[in-house]
């Protein structure tokens, strides 16, 4: 479900497009995935078009670059700027997590040359390029910035969903609507399971609060940097400000998420029309609050331990991977009084799915933990689509879809989306193999 990377060939122009270049994520044992040549040419690919800035679908774009491709890359200005954020700190986590003998497999040259070969464009512009096939923009409502890509010539129309975001979302706009596509190549992260109730997701994390600082513990939630992030952050503004959770110091240890809200904050036309008010009104401020404390630096994010323990820390990674919420983890899991607040999909095999499927014991760098902290989950806070949203979203299409490729997603939860399509809608939808080759009709 992660590695997201397509290919698609032109016949009338000859183009090679790709959609999205992704990083394979999850744990160790993907990592020589991420260094293996790519499946074509990439000297050969003249357009890439990137549908949102989470590294399993931009981490590998500078090896891309650093292997010849020199086309042109497109998407919406907040991506682009996203994405060298989150780039430029893959890099440096590399070389922290591997010491300076270890070779990455792309450099800051290579990230720079592809940030120049990047240009942007908004929601609802078309790109024309050869042979009448046009490229347009459509809103994904997953993060930041997030694009579904129509792909069209004459009245045909293909589209890649790129991440469907989990809408209503606290920040964002909704999903678009697509309500003409011939074919669809979607995701299908939770296309087996539902999240609960959108309206209980914020009262489930003022209760993991407040339950927290009463039993004098620490709240500690791995949280991807983008969007995750910026939506708890979001929420806990607003519930301090409601007094309905204690005014407890909230830390954001996260060089990235720092560097990511900031980009939220300059990007707020994105937002949702709620949250474009409530800015107006709090002199266009967000993010913005008393108890609210960014710690950029590595000293900064020591001394959190030596604070009160009675404190909210959001850290990534989000899924316990790497970044500074492991070090947390290893401070506070072993404490009864704390909780480990997980807000996202955890991938198999990861530290984060360990500790949600129950593990009693855990190893963190290099030490044994007893995991005897609280382990919560509020799968509301998702910003992916989940089963019942998926296939209401293939319902706005099923009058012109011919096929659905049902794609980025865990084989169980792809599979069973795709019957569920089939039985459910009476659509043509299928589980494709990595590196199958589907030709259509444009």
């Amino acid at each position: 479900m992660t590695g997201a990377n397509f290919l698609l060939t032109d016949g009338p122009s000859g183009l090679k497009i790709l959609v999205d270049c992704g990083l394979f994520q999850g744990n160790k044992a993907f990592d020589e995935k991420n260094t293996e040549n790519f499946a074509y040419d990439p000297k050969m690919i003249d357009y890439l078009f990137v549908t949102h800035a989470h590294l399993d679908h931009i981490g590998r774009i500078p090896k891309l670059v650093r292997d010849g491709f020199r086309g042109v890359i497109y998407s919406t200005l907040p991506t682009k700027e996203i994405a060298e954020i989150a780039l430029a700190d893959s890099l440096n986590l590399f070389k922290k997590e591997n010491g300076d003998n270890a070779e990455p497999f792309f450099s800051r040259d290579d990230l720079n040359q592809a940030m120049a070969m990047w240009q942007t464009a908004e929601y609802h512009e078309t790109v024309n390029l050869e042979e009448g096939l046009r490229v347009t923009l459509k809103d994904a409502g997953h993060i930041l910035g997030s694009t579904m890509y129509e792909f069209a010539r004459g009245d045909r129309r293909l589209v890649f969903t790129g991440d469907l975001g989990n809408s209503p979302s606290p920040l964002l706009h909704d999903t678009e609507k697509i309500n003409d596509a011939n074919y669809l190549v979607m995701e299908s992260v939770y296309g087996d399971r539902n999240h609960e109730d959108r309206s209980q997701r914020r009262n489930l994390l003022e209760d993991a609060i407040e339950d927290t600082v009463k039993a004098g513990g620490t709240l500690m939630i791995p949280a991807f940097s983008i969007e995750r992030t910026q939506e708890i952050l979001f929420e806990i503004e607003n519930m301090m400000e409601e007094s309905r959770i204690p005014l407890v110091p909230v830390f954001l240890d996260s060089p990235m998420g720092i560097g990511v809200t900031a980009v939220y904050k300059k990007y707020a036309k994105y937002l949702n029309d709620a949250v474009r008010l409530e800015i107006e009104q709090a002199n266009n401020k967000i993010f913005h609050f008393a108890q609210l404390h960014e710690t950029l630096s590595t000293d900064e994010s020591k001394a959190i331990l030596r604070s009160n323990p009675k404190k909210i820390i959001i850290a990534g990674s989000g899924m316990s991977t790497g970044g500074r919420i492991i070090h947390h983890e290893k401070n506070y899991l072993s404490d009864p009084k704390s909780t480990l607040l997980l807000v996202g999909y955890q991938q198999a095999g990861s530290l984060g799915r360990m500790l949600q499927d129950g593990v009693k014991t855990v190893k963190i760098m290099g030490e044994e933990i007893a995991v005897r902290a609280k382990i919560a989950s509020i799968s509301g806070y998702s910003a992916h689509k989940d089963s019942d949203h998926l296939l209401q979203f293939v319902d706005d299409t099923k009058d012109t879809v011919q096929e659905v490729f049902v794609a980025m997603g865990e084989p169980k939860s792809a599979m069973f989306l795709a019957q569920r399509l089939r039985d459910y809608l009476g659509v043509n939808a299928r589980f494709p193999e990595v590196g199958e080759v589907a030709e259509i009709e444009l």
